[in-house]
């Protein structure tokens, strides 16, 4: 051995104990003792088994949509991707949207409500789903009270007649509407909550974390920013299954609530059927049909939800 070797490894006593030990090393031995080290290759195979999370029982139906949720992400990858304080609304994304993934729902693309002007963008339908006559039907209903209320606005009674008999026609096509709805399986509807531009991206990523975590409704959507709208306020919809589900509707009210978005002396929040977007009825609408059937004032003061009707 030279002496630059020797100097190295050692002098002929160190180098022949070294020599010893590595002759009589147990590998299984050290193993059991350090098996909960987190080794390099240990480490990567770690990540390897988050990476490949089973997520087969989990549904998306904004699977694969630019603007939307995907499960292959987390909701903080989510919101970052995608803020809507600052994410341009396009021609194909009017939208940012986020899943119930605990809850399976037909694929936005496959969605009767595609073929509706003004009602692509709203929940996705259950199973069984008959929009189009629901539709029809709601939009016949609504035609028929506007002939009654037309007849009676001619007909030389007294203001106050005229004005009773027609808030009694929009309140009886509404109900009837929304009994239609039951009937055909178009029952969702949602809490829609306005905040500002400031704090859009933080309210936002509550509700979606929520959602993701089957806290809350079926879904949820945002509306990102539009460059052609001055507005400072941007509107987030809650969605849940069936607006006739009063102590669901409740429920994730009340979580809203324990979620600090709804406040104490602040404006409540509307509960608004999705068959009212499907048929045009909005506030100031003809018919004197309100727009909303609830809201959190009334709801979560009472404790109870009662029927759902135009009385919000």
């Amino acid at each position: 051995m030279s002496s630059d070797d020797s100097d190295f490894y050692g002098d002929d006593d160190t180098m022949a104990e070294l020599k010893a030990k590595v002759k009589n090393f147990d590998t299984e031995t050290w193993w059991d003792e350090h098996k909960d080290v987190n080794t390099p290759l240990k480490i990567q195979a770690q990540n390897e088994d988050v990476e490949m999370t089973d997520v087969s029982h989990l549904h998306n139906p904004y699977a694969g949509l630019e603007y939307a949720w995907q499960l292959s992400e987390t909701i903080e990858e989510f919101v970052e991707r995608v803020p809507p304080a600052t994410t341009n609304a396009t021609d194909s994304n009017q939208w940012i949207w986020v899943c119930n993934p605990y809850i399976r729902q037909k694929k936005k693309s496959e969605a009767c409500n595609q073929q509706i002007r003004g009602g692509e963008d709203e929940a996705p339908e259950e199973e069984g789903a008959d929009l189009p006559s629901v539709v029809e039907g709601g939009m016949a209903r609504l035609h028929f009270a506007s002939q009654y209320i037309d007849m009676c606005k001619n007909s030389g009674n007294k203001p106050e007649f005229i004005a009773k008999e027609c808030r009694t026609a929009g309140l009886d096509a509404a109900k009837d509407i929304l009994n239609l709805a039951q009937a055909h399986h178009v029952k969702c509807g949602k809490w829609m909550i306005f905040c500002n531009i400031y704090e859009v991206n933080e309210v936002w990523y509550t509700v979606a974390k929520a959602t993701a975590n089957n806290e809350l409704g079926i879904g949820a959507k945002v509306s990102p920013r539009r460059t052609d709208d001055g507005r400072t306020e941007r509107l987030i919809c809650v969605y849940t299954a069936d607006f006739s589900d009063t102590a669901d509707v409740r429920r994730v009210a009340e979580t809203l609530k324990k979620l600090g978005l709804i406040k104490a002396n602040s404006r409540p929040l509307y509960y608004k059927p999705d068959v009212y977007t499907y048929l045009g009825i909005a506030n100031r609408n003809p018919w004197e049909i309100q727009a909303s059937i609830y809201d959190t004032k009334s709801m979560l003061k009472t404790g109870k939800g009662g029927s759902a009707s135009t009385n919000s």
